[in-house]
């Protein structure tokens, strides 16, 4: 892989689209990030329970930031436009957005992955179908829950005249955020004819999420679509995670340039993390996903989790399946506390202010602010602060949101352990289980720390913590030819790594979770508080 003095420049890039904040990133032929920018986008809350983003601005940021990043490299002497093979996307899941055939133009708001407007629809579904709210688990992994693209679809065919309207029309186009950005990207519309010519297709991770794909055949399950009346005509075609895809279009910064691979946000990070079988990686970013990659089969969960696609590197590489245990609120519990409370002034401030104190002076916080997912799936859950006294200040509340992201990744992992036992994890020479973390909030060397102590394994941490988006580039650069699968995951982009090792004591572990379910159990039947 060494590069040889002369030999051309060699870069592949991501295009990373969270739930917050876009970024664009370009790696050269080692995988190694030369150049970046990352713009932050509004995110509105029309009524409590409710998120959307809007997919014009979306798209925006998605320009902005390869044309800022291609300024940079270009101001650091490198000639990114030239040496470009490759473009690779990676998304928030599940945020459903519905736009027009015949004017390229959003017909709503996009409908976030968090949102919980839909939580009617899904106690209707449940009365309604024999199987109640596992009634699809069978063929798309997946119990019914306001988390997944399907039952967003429908609020939005059921509620918004423009959706109707155009479904009615053959006009309406459904996609997660993969399929918005790639249908602008290869051309959209197109010239003034009006005729479409962007792509119109998902990839199976992201087509995993929305419910109505299912998870053996990798197509749109024709049962569910007839149960749920939803028309296929208006559903993408489903790829693989590596593949030639499209080339990005006159008008966008790398006109010509192949998009070669996609993947949600999640399966990304396994790639990143090179997971094979038997390995998992956690995720902290505005929620935690926690992913145990369980091979060529399908691992049906018995505790909460859900079964979902790993990757799939190409067209006829085989499928490689993993078990998810989804939270909703990690990262966006320090925003809270920024924004909101304005306990702190920025997210980095909240370690210091954690550190202030010992311990959480028996505050547990529940993050409940939307319900919770794995392995709970309350919808009615909302968020509660206990164990307050006097003596509580706000380290000691700081510290509290801290260990409640690291507490719910236990929850996860206990579940995981459970369901695929001891024969579906790899463990170390030492024989422990590592866990492999990622995300913007691992920068916090003490929740990594809190992390290794509740969970009783080592934690570790790769040098470059934004294994999202080189997920991303890897699998386009492995459809472009710039690597081979092996050269990735012999480790193309090793570095040093971080090792959190535990440090408290079995009994006082054992403790602190009991205190834990305790708090959780609290939080539930609280939806109507509000009312």
């Amino acid at each position: 892989m060494a590069g040889k003095e002369g030999e051309e420049e060699v870069y592949v890039a991501s295009i990373d689209q969270g739930t917050t904040s876009t970024r664009f990133i370009v790696y050269d032929r080692h995988a190694r990030p030369v150049a970046s920018h990352q713009l932050e986008f509004k995110q509105h809350y029309p009524e409590a329970g409710w998120v959307e983003h809007d997919p014009m601005e979306i798209m925006e940021s998605v320009r902005a930031c390869m044309a800022n990043a291609l300024e940079k490299a270009a101001a650091d002497g490198l000639n990114v436009s030239a040496g470009l093979k490759a473009i690779g996307i990676t998304n928030q899941r599940e945020t459903t957005v519905m736009w027009s055939k015949s004017t390229g133009l959003p017909l709503y708001n996009a409908i976030v992955w968090m949102d919980v407007r839909t939580s009617s629809i899904c106690r209707r579904l449940e009365g309604e179908l024999a199987g109640g709210r596992t009634h699809f688990v069978e063929t798309c992994g997946l119990p019914i829950s306001t988390y997944f693209s399907a039952l967003k679809l429908l609020w939005l065919m059921e509620n918004v005249d423009a959706v109707k309207d155009a479904v009615r029309a053959g006009d309406a186009l459904f996609g997660t955020i993969d399929t918005w950005l790639i249908w602008n990207l290869t051309g959209g519309i197109g010239g003034k004819d009006g005729k479409q010519i962007g792509q119109h297709v998902t990839d199976c991770s992201n087509a995993s999420r929305t419910m109505l794909m299912n998870l053996k055949a990798l197509d749109w399950d024709k049962p569910t679509l007839k149960a749920l009346g939803i028309p296929a005509d208006i559903l993408p075609k489903i790829i693989s995670n590596s593949e030639k895809i499209g080339l990005v279009a006159d008008g966008f910064p790398l006109a010509g340039v192949p998009i070669s691979g996609c993947l949600g946000d999640q399966h990304a990070a396994m790639l990143g993390q090179l997971c094979q079988k038997g390995e998992a990686k956690s995720t902290y970013g505005t929620g935690a996903f926690i992913l145990l990659n369980t091979g060529e089969e399908v691992t049906q969960s018995s505790h909460g989790l859900l079964s979902t696609i790993a990757y799939k590197l190409g067209p006829s590489a085989p499928t490689n399946y993993a078990l998810e245990g989804s939270i909703a609120i990690a990262g966006a519990a320090v925003q809270w506390l920024r924004d909101s409370l304005g306990i702190i002034r920025s997210a980095a401030e909240i370690e210091e202010l954690a550190e202030s104190v010992q311990d959480s002076g028996g505050i547990y916080f529940v993050p409940a602010f939307n319900g919770l997912f794995a392995p709970w799936w309350r919808d009615d859950a909302r968020g509660i602060c206990i164990g307050i006294t006097r003596f509580t200040n706000k380290g000691h509340i700081a510290r509290a949101v801290l260990e409640s992201m690291c507490f719910q990744v236990n929850d996860v992992l206990s579940s995981m352990h459970k369901d695929a036992g001891e024969a579906g994890e790899v463990k170390s020479a030492e024989g422990e289980f590592l866990l492999r973390v990622d995300g913007g909030a691992t920068v916090n060397n003490l929740l990594m720390q809190i992390q290794a102590d509740l969970l009783g394994s080592p934690v570790v941490r790769p040098a470059d913590i934004e294994t999202t988006a080189i997920g991303a580039a890897y699998a386009a650069g492995l459809a472009a030819g710039v690597w081979t699968k092996e050269q990735i995951f012999a480790g193309l982009h090793k570095e040093n790594t971080t090792v959190f090792r535990p440090k408290l004591d079995e009994a006082h572990r054992k403790k602190r979770g009991d205190s834990w379910y305790k708090a959780v159990s609290r939080s539930f039947d609280l939806a109507d508080l509000s009312l």
